[in-house]
Parts: C-alpha cells; sequence; structure tokens
C-alpha cells in the first residue's frame, strides 16, 4: 500500500485528464442565437434593444463590430447581462459517464494518520474524489499541522466516533450518520476517538 498525503491524493485528481479547450465566441452568432431562443424577429429584436434593423443585421453576419453601448443595447434588450452575451451556452449533451466501485475494491492509498480507498476511480476529468478513510490517528500531535488544500469538502461517518478540528471552530464529536461541510482551505484535522478505528466516507471538490 503506497503511503501518500491527502493533499497529493487530491492534486493529482486535479490535474489528471486532459485540459478544456473554450472555443473563441461568434458574437454574431451568439446574438443571432439568442434571438432565436426567443423566437423574435430581427425587427423585433432590433426594437427590443433600440437599434436599427440594419444595425442588428450587420452584427449578426459579422459585419459590424458593435460600440459597447451597442452591446449594453443588446444585452437589455436581450435581459441578460453583457457578459453572457459573450458565454458559451452549456453543451446540452449527456455524457452518459459511470464508475462502479464495489465494496473493498477501491484504489488503496495510506498516509501515516489515515487509510484511504478511492472510489471511482477510473474516472478521470472528475469534479469531485469521493474516497472512503479509516481514522488511524489518535491525536493532533500525529498530524504535520493542518491538513488544507483548495475546494470545499464534505464527510460523513460511516462507523465509529470522530473528533473533527477545524481552524476557526471548537473540536466537534461526531458519530454514525452525522456529516460535516466546510471549507478545505480552512485547516482540518480527523481523529478517532472511539476503541476500533472510525471509518468516513470524504468528498472533496475539484472545481
Amino acid at each position: 500500500m503506497s503511503v501518500e498525503s491527502p493533499k497529493t491524493l487530491i492534486q493529482v485528481a486535479r490535474t489528471s485528464g486532459e485540459t478544456d479547450v473554450v472555443p473563441p465566441i461568434d458574437l454574431g452568432a451568439r446574438v443571432r442565437e439568442l434571438r432565436k431562443a426567443r423566437k423574435w424577429t430581427l425587427e423585433q429584436a432590433a426594437k427590443q434593444a433600440g437599434l436599427a434593423r440594419s444595425t442588428l443585421s450587420k452584427i449578426e453576419n459579422g459585419q459590424m463590430s458593435p460600440t459597447y453601448d451597442a452591446l449594453k443595447k443588446l444585452a437589455v434588450g436581450l435581459e441578460i447581462s453583457v457578459p453572457q452575451l459573450f458565454t458559451p451556452p452549456a453543451a446540452d449533451k449527456i455524457t452518459g459517464r459511470m464508475a462502479l466501485t464495489k465494496s473493498g475494491e477501491g484504489a488503496a492509498k495510506a498516509t501515516t494518520t489515515y487509510e484511504h480507498e478511492l472510489l471511482a476511480d477510473t474516472l478521470r476529468k472528475k469534479q469531485m474524489l469521493p474516497y472512503r478513510a479509516r481514522i488511524r490517528a489518535r491525536a493532533m500531535e500525529e498530524f504535520n499541522g493542518w491538513v488544507r488544500h483548495d475546494g470545499e469538502e464534505f464527510l460523513y461517518v460511516l462507523t465509529g466516533v470522530i473528533r473533527l478540528y477545524t481552524e476557526f471552530y471548537e473540536p466537534v464529536d461526531m458519530r454514525r450518520g452525522d456529516s460535516a461541510y466546510y471549507d478545505a482551505a480552512m485547516g482540518h484535522n480527523v481523529i478517532s476517538i472511539s476503541h476500533e478505528d472510525a471509518t468516513i466516507l470524504w468528498v472533496t471538490s475539484l472545481v
């Protein structure tokens, strides 16, 4: 079983997979798309925005670069913000991705204080990192300072009793069925205060 820190696991998960490339926005096509989504004719959209029909036609066909004043009028007429004119629509597709992890078959990673079982490890470019952890630590002194990393984190106690330490709050004891959601950039550590090692489900955001 390899020994890694939770921070390293999260860094690896964040950098795995290919980088998305966002194509440049065709303003004219975007304006036309927004107009047609509202089922407006050129005349209706131009009137709504307070622009001449010919001006709007030239913008949609890429024959004219609108001034900022014209962009503001367009945004007001379309009832959106100016930045939304340059924001591509969300991709309307279903990826169908799924990863099944049978009990005990997750990728095992260990630290001096936790034993992690990574779940859905075969999926790349995840937006969440789910893993089950066995809490071996029994005292804060076993940690080399606070654990902290970007993103937000959710933990759910599966077995045993834990004590959650956070940088800005008093320690809290948690039992089976208890959960916590917190800013992971805030220092945090978990110890088991039951006789046996406690187990928890951890889900860390990767975006």
